[in-house]
């Protein structure tokens, strides 16, 4: 039992001092150059020629030390700044490690440090404010300030409205920069009321009856 136990081991460590020979073999013409990143999927290129992309942290590159040395490695992923270095040269048989460390791109500026307003002017306080579709706020002491971001999309038209007047409809011609005003203004008119006829009432149509019957009997009392 000791006899197989002792042979498991040495198996074992044979195999533990044989790995390392297994993953990195090299040709007898060539070096290798494993480059590590922290970054998954990212592309690998020897000056210009692409290598492969990250796997489990690293690429094994192999390059002929026969042919033209190459000078620079980089390593390059969708939303991180790339990373570039300098070749090294093991030597046939050999192996060096190039570490590349890839850092997210800075993201823009906040869009709320760009920020300019719109004042918009109307007669009728309490009237509602749309940009477009979106609800800004209500008419208060004659205006409505609207801060708007100079990076989004543009606004082209602003209502104001208010039961009892006509809506108030116009095109946005002028944008704010950064820090600046534009000043809009609307006018809303009252909506004339309409009147409706007053009804007969029964007594008219009675007395009108009674007009006519009366007239009717004079006129062939004289015939």
């Amino acid at each position: 039992m000791k006899k197989i136990f002792a042979l498991i081991l040495g198996l074992g460590l044979l195999l533990a001092v044989a790995a390392p020979a297994v993953a990195y073999e090299i040709g007898g013409d060539q070096s290798l150059i494993i480059v590590h990143c922290n970054v998954e999927g990212a592309s690998v290129y020897f000056d210009s020629d692409y290598k492969g992309a990250i796997q489990n942290g690293v690429l094994l590159g192999y390059v002929y030390t026969t042919g033209t040395p190459y000078r620079t490695i980089s390593v390059q992923s969708n939303g991180y700044t790339p990373w570039s270095g300098n070749m090294p040269h093991p030597g046939a048989g050999n192996y060096a490690d190039v570490y590349a460390t890839l850092t997210p791109e800075p993201t823009q500026a906040p869009i709320g440090g760009n920020m300019g307003e719109y004042i918009v002017y109307c007669n009728v306080d309490g009237a509602q404010v749309y940009f477009n579709e979106d609800y800004k706020g209500t008419i208060a002491g004659g205006e409505l300030t609207v801060p708007v971001y100079v990076t989004g999309t543009p606004y082209t038209t602003y209502i104001v409205k208010k039961d009892g007047y006509t809506t108030f409809t116009a095109q946005i011609m002028e944008y704010p920069k950064a820090g600046e005003t534009v000043k809009l203004h609307a006018t809303l008119t009252p909506v004339t009321p309409v009147t409706p006829a007053s009804p007969l009432s029964a007594v008219s149509i009675f007395a009108g009856l009674i007009l006519g019957i009366l007239g009717i009997a004079y006129l062939a009392k004289r015939e």
